[in-house]
């Protein structure tokens, strides 16, 4: 008898404790904790298994996974026994092999003949064991359920496992998978036994990941047939394209086209995804993509007025060769430059393309156009989050990462919707509070997170700064300060007293709506507890008063100590999948890359030097700045990539009218949107799923995605287009590989100086700041110092003022815009999705049950909402969790453009626009619908 002595060994690397004990004739060991089915499988034994699967908690329901054991009368599961010094198992004894397989025998012979899914766990373990199902008589099982778009649902094969039960409560924490009735009537059901297409299911298919049989498998959404996985597949390990968690996923291919994706064991996502990552990649292969370049026609002037993309769109272009497009591109925008100067020039980069892609892009802009000139949709999420953090803690990054919300005692979300914008990171949420956290959830709009929630602020929209301050002058007035924090890494902290000495809870309740008991206990709750965390979202940052509410946040976590430490801190949740890695990458008007700001010489030197181009020294105009030089004619060239300003940007129509007035327009996508139809030349571009490159999360994660597919017809790799416009502008770029760029990043950006390509290849994700190439990097900041010239955070005062537009009697609605769960930015790629379209098709307007009947106005009936800037029509939805005289909207629809109502305003920190409060009316429409629609209320 020999001790397998790889797996000891690093075992004992860990520190673990090890048990000895003997596995079929062979002494082995195990770490503490380990089940024999774990320590079997490490050891390289397989031992059959349905219910169990990794990271679930093991239930022991199939028993396929009965072992022997020396000295015990009756079989045991190897899923929930644990090892013990001394002891004797045989995983392939007669007797153990023969349980397993009557176990699997039995499974089998309620199987449907024709099985959903073939290559299931329980064909296998069928295989392996020479299972014979004929000899057990079949019972009647129910009939396929495709009321959903995505999932079928095949009861008649499933075994009663309880894996998606626990994929569904324990992991996603959804609560819609349960078990129902007894003995041979029990089965799985959705909510209180309904269709799954009618149940509360969110889609996000961690049940289907789950599933060992194929019970719950995936089905063409329009076709109705279950879907198998081709036996010549191949795979390929990436990341999800759309929000800031990160999930890495894994692409399974045939014939060039994804076929599925699963979600992998990365850090950022555990193996979990949502609708839109594991449902919503097929965009990629669209018909509506951009193959060829196209050039405008001489004889077809831009329509700056216009509902969504007109079907004729085509008929305003040519078709050109790449070499016609790129030299009318640089060629137009090289000449504007040469003529009225520099600052005629501007360039919207991308959040959805990778680190390399928006370096590359504002290097272009600031060496090829020689302006700061450069922005990208951060401006329009979270700028004033990143101005808040600069000022205050020196760092633009979040400070923890999500998963430590496992690790808190109190989680305060306030202006965000994990559940529906960043729906893993809810996940981890969710789990907190199983786990006994205490969780605050502050929103004018009551959310479905708020159903976890031990105290739910539903504010007035507008109120955060009073609200704030009343909590902050709660904290300071009852002695619930950390002073030793506050006297050795603050500064300002006398000024804070006194601004909100005047702002106790009575004081602030009129004005924020919340009771003075109720922000006193949130207060105290947060202060108090070992260890508390904040999350927010745009409902904190779209505001004209975006950068007061994040000062006020920053000051929450410096009084109390609660930063620094895991289970604390401050985490503006990202929306887009690299908004937070295309800022660092310099996309910043005012900031070269690394947060280097552009007007100190000292910094321009660096880059002067790595670039062997002058930077030019004054900072640029912000997003909205550029429209309204565009309008006014000052701003004449532009070059968008991947960018849809004509949906995104607020006051739609004055959007459209100065992107239509530019002399050259170049736009770079993959899809002919409403800012291409506005374009002189298209570029057609590569989707996520067609490019290499690295992208970093809103956990700081540096992680490497991978080209799984090619893109269509002529469409080009992002990175060559951008190599072959910067030549057309007279720089001599020779970049061929992402890795090439991203090490010259490395040079100019210390953040990420030990992050090499060849270890990003090597691991896969890798958090910064990392400093040299055996730094593992820094999950949690700002541990001992902020970084800081005295390396203290700085306390900056806030007080209450109203938005920019305030309800009256001609408009007496107040308007808040976000995002669907199914939907993503400007719905240009979801709205391309067969299953995230068919499950949200039409844009809505939801308004609290009340509202609906004073309007005389049913689910489903057709409303027109209008402000001061545009007016939209779209369905009533009904939602209790919105405030009375209050409108929430999506702005993905481009039928009902939301942001055609939105005001402009700004920030005057962070240069962001007020997209979160404007003043709206609605009537209801001429045209009303017939009645209630799919779709309209769930």
């Amino acid at each position: 008898m020999t001790v397998l002595e790889t797996p000891a060994a690093e075992l004992a690397a860990t520190g673990a404790v090890l048990i000895d004990f003997e596995l079929d004739g062979v002494a082995v060991r195990a770490r503490a904790g380990e089940s024999l089915l774990q320590a079997a499988a490490r050891h390289g034994v397989d031992i059959p298994h349905l219910c169990f699967k990794d990271g679930y908690r093991a239930d022991g329901n199939c028993r396929a996974c009965v072992v022997e054991i020396e000295g015990e009368r009756v079989l045991a599961p190897s899923c929930c026994r644990a090892p013990q010094p001394g002891m004797k198992v045989h995983a392939a004894s007669d007797r153990a092999r023969s349980a397993q397989r009557m176990v699997v025998e039995l499974l089998l012979a309620d199987a449907p003949a024709e099985a959903p899914q073939p290559d299931s766990e329980l064909h296998h373990w069928a295989r392996e064991l020479q299972a014979q199902p004929a000899r057990f008589a079949p019972r009647a099982q129910p009939s396929r359920d495709l009321s959903h778009p995505a999932i079928a649902v095949s009861l008649d094969a499933c075994i009663q496992c309880g894996r998606c039960v626990r994929a569904c409560r324990e992991e996603q924490v959804n609560d819609v998978i349960g078990f129902a009735g007894r003995g041979e009537h029990a089965r799985i059901v959705f909510d209180m036994d309904e269709a799954m297409g009618a149940s509360t299911c969110v889609g996000c298919g961690e049940c289907v990941q789950a599933c060992p049989t194929g019970a719950l498998s995936l089905h063409a959404p329009r076709a109705g047939e279950i879907a198998t996985v081709p036996p010549d597949r191949t795979e390929v390990d990436s990341l999800c394209p759309f929000c800031g968690v990160g999930c890495q996923v894994t692409y399974q291919v045939e014939d060039d086209r994804i076929t599925r994706v699963e979600g992998r064991d990365g850090p950022a996502n555990q193996g979990r995804l949502c609708v839109k990552g594991r449902f919503g990649l097929d965009y990629t292969h669209s018909p509506d993509r951009l193959t060829e370049p196209l050039v405008r026609r001489a004889d077809r002037p831009k329509r700056s007025h216009f509902e969504r993309l007109p079907a004729d769109w085509r008929d305003d272009f040519r078709t050109a060769s790449w070499d016609e497009a790129l030299a009318l591109a640089g060629g137009g925008l090289a000449g504007i430059r040469d003529r009225d100067g520099p600052s005629a020039l501007a360039g919207f980069g991308s959040a959805k393309g990778s680190n390399e892609e928006a370096y590359l892009f504002q290097k272009l802009v600031r060496t090829g156009f020689r302006t700061n000139n450069v922005d990208h949709c951060t401006r329009l999420c979270h700028a004033s989050s990143v101005a808040a953090l600069l000022e205050g803690v020196g760092s633009g990054g979040v400070s923890n990462p999500v998963s430590d919300a496992l690790l808190a005692d109190c989680l305060f979300v306030i202006g965000a919707n994990p559940a529906g914008n960043h729906p893993v990171a809810a996940t981890f949420i969710k789990n907190a509070v199983r786990r006994g956290a205490r969780l605050i959830v502050a929103d004018p709009r009551r959310t479905e997170l708020s159903r976890h929630a031990t105290h739910e602020l539903q504010f007035r929209a507008d109120s955060d700064v009073a609200m704030l301050n009343a909590m902050l002058h709660v904290i300071i007035a009852e002695g619930l300060v950390d002073q030793t924090f506050v006297r050795e890494r603050t500064t300002h902290f006398e000024e804070l007293v006194a601004n909100v000495a005047p702002c106790s809870p009575e004081a602030m309740a009129p004005i924020c709506g919340i009771d003075p008991q109720t922000l006193r206990e949130v207060a105290r709750l947060y202060a108090s507890s070992r260890a508390s965390m904040i999350f927010w979202g745009m409902g904190i940052s779209q505001h004209i008063h975006g950068t007061d509410n994040v000062r006020c946040l920053i000051a929450l976590a410096m009084i109390t100590g609660q930063i620094g430490r895991p289970g604390t801190g401050l985490h503006p949740l990202r929306g887009q999948n690299n908004v937070q890695g295309a800022s660092d990458a310099g996309l910043i008007p005012m900031m070269l890359p690394d947060y280097q700001r552009v007007n100190d010489p000292a910094n321009r030197d660096r880059f002067e030097r790595l670039w062997g181009a002058p930077v030019p020294a004054q900072p640029g105009l912000t997003v909205v700045e550029i429209m309204n030089a565009a309008l006014a004619g000052t701003v004449k060239g532009m070059y968008i990539m991947g960018e849809n300003p004509a949906m995104s940007d607020p006051d739609l129509n004055h959007a459209r009218a100065a992107l239509a007035g530019l002399e050259c327009l170049v736009v770079q996508d993959i899809f002919p949107t409403e800012t291409a139809l506005l374009a002189d030349v298209i570029l057609p571009a590569s989707a996520f799923a067609e490019k290499t490159g690295s992208f970093t999360n809103t956990d700081r994660m540096v992680q490497l995605g991978r080209a799984a597919v090619s893109p269509p017809g002529q469409a080009r790799q992002d990175l060559w287009i951008l190599v072959e416009m910067a030549r057309r502008l007279g720089l001599d770029w020779r970049y061929q590989q992402p890795g090439e760029v991203f090490e010259e990043m490395r040079q100019g950006m210390d953040s990420i100086h030990g992050i090499s390509w060849a270890r990003l290849e090597r691991e896969g994700s890798i958090t910064y700041p990392c400093a040299s190439e055996d730094d593992p990097g820094q999950p949690v900041v700002f541990t001992d110092h902020f970084p800081t010239p005295d390396g203290r955070a700085r306390l900056v005062p806030a007080r209450f003022s109203p938005g920019a537009e305030q309800p009256d009697a001609e408009y007496p609605f107040v308007l808040i815009t976000g995002r669907l769960l199914e939907h993503w930015h400007t719905g240009a790629m979801t709205r391309r999705s067969g299953v995230l379209d068919a499950i949200e098709p039409r844009p809505s307007a939801s308004l609290h049950p009340d509202e609906l009947a004073r309007l005389g106005l049913a689910p489903g009936d057709r409303l027109r909402v209008a402000s001061r800037r545009g007016a939209i029509e779209l369905e009533a939805r009904a939602d209790e969790g919105v405030p009375r005289a209050t409108v929430f909207i999506a702005f993905a629809f481009a039928e009902a453009a939301a942001n055609l109502l939105t005001n402009p305003a700004l920030d005057p920190v962070g240069r962001i626009p007020e997209f979160k409060y404007c003043a709206v009316q609605i009537h209801p429409s001429v045209a009303r619908a017939e009645g209630p629609q799919e779709g309209v209320s769930r």
